[in-house]
Parts: C-alpha cells; sequence; structure tokens
C-alpha cells in the first residue's frame, strides 16, 4: 500500500504531465489557427490585388464620366460581399478554435476532478479516526469547485453562442444594406 506521500506525489506527477499534453495540444491548436488566418490573408491580399488591378484598367478605359461611375457603382456590391466572406471564414477559423479549446479543456478537467475524486475517496478509506470533517469538507469544497467550473463552462458557451449570432446577424444585415445600395445604383 502507497503512503499518502507518494499517491500525493504521484498524483500530482500525473496532474503535470496531463497539464503539459493539455498545453502542448492546445500551443499545436493555435499555431494551426494563426497558419489558418496568414492563409487566408495571403489569399486574400493576392486575390485583392488582381482585382484591384483589373478594377482600374476597367476604369481608366471608361469612355465618359457616366459609364466611370457605373463601374465604381458595379464593384461596390462584389466588394462589400468579398468582405462579408471574408468576415465569415475568420468567424469560422476563431469559432472552430474555441471550439477545440473548449473540447481539450473540458476533457482535461473532467479527467483531472476525476483522479482527484479516486484519490480522496482513496485516502478517505485509510484516514485515521477523527478526520471525517476533514475529509468531508475536502469533497465539499472539491464539489463546490466542480460545480464553479460547470457554471463557468456553461457561461463561456452562452457568450460564444452569443457572439455567433451577433456575427450571424450583422452578417445578414450587411448583406441587407450591400443588396439595397447594388439595387439603388442599378436604378440610377
Amino acid at each position: 500500500m502507497l503512503s499518502y506521500q507518494e499517491q500525493l506525489s504521484n498524483a500530482t506527477r500525473s496532474q503535470m504531465e496531463a497539464t503539459l499534453a493539455l498545453m502542448t495540444n492546445l500551443t499545436t491548436r493555435t499555431f494551426e489557427g494563426v497558419e489558418k488566418f496568414i492563409e487566408l490573408n495571403l489569399t486574400v491580399a493576392k486575390t485583392s490585388l488582381e482585382e484591384s488591378t483589373a478594377a482600374v484598367q476597367q476604369l481608366l478605359a471608361a469612355k465618359d464620366p457616366q459609364s466611370f461611375f457605373s463601374l465604381t457603382t458595379a464593384q461596390a456590391q462584389p466588394n462589400a460581399e468579398k468582405a462579408l466572406a471574408y468576415g465569415r471564414h475568420l468567424a469560422t477559423i476563431a469559432s472552430s478554435l474555441q471550439a477545440e479549446f473548449t473540447k481539450a479543456t473540458e476533457a482535461q478537467i473532467a479527467d483531472a476532478n476525476h483522479k482527484v475524486v479516486a484519490l480522496v475517496e482513496e485516502i478517505s478509506k485509510n484516514a485515521p479516526a477523527g478526520s471525517e470533517n476533514a475529509v468531508a469538507f475536502l469533497k465539499s469544497a472539491i464539489g463546490n469547485a466542480s460545480a464553479g467550473y460547470e457554471q463557468l463552462s456553461k457561461s463561456a458557451k452562452q457568450a460564444v453562442e452569443a457572439m455567433e449570432g451577433n456575427i450571424a446577424s450583422a452578417t445578414a444585415q450587411m448583406t441587407q444594406a450591400a443588396a439595397k445600395a447594388s439595387g439603388r445604383s442599378a436604378k440610377k
């Protein structure tokens, strides 16, 4: 049978290894998210440069002010739609990264909580007489910490859902505004 110190030492070592694995996983996911963000921005920059060059050439080829303004107006809606698509893609990257972080963290916390509860149960079985109050206090503290984490987790999920809803709403409003603007310019 292991002594309390050996049990705590093993539990601490196991927890440190799990925390290191979690941090490595989160760091890897962060780099993957940054890579996606950089790739998106490079693609947008390259495409934007090509499209801007073509647009300027079209504008320079305009024969009169009327055709110049028609071309300018015609380019407004596609640019607004591209900006919206960029925002949606960026939000998708951020949302995906956040979901992966949440999933990994929740799994780590659940595993750690399970190990702590098991350790407390093992120690309480062999606790000397008269330590029942201390063991009960420890169990209560673990239960309160778990309940606090669950509430924090729920609040974080609600905040993410609200943010995603706000992004979707803003995207819809911007799409409608771009459609109205292009509709007005087509009537002129």
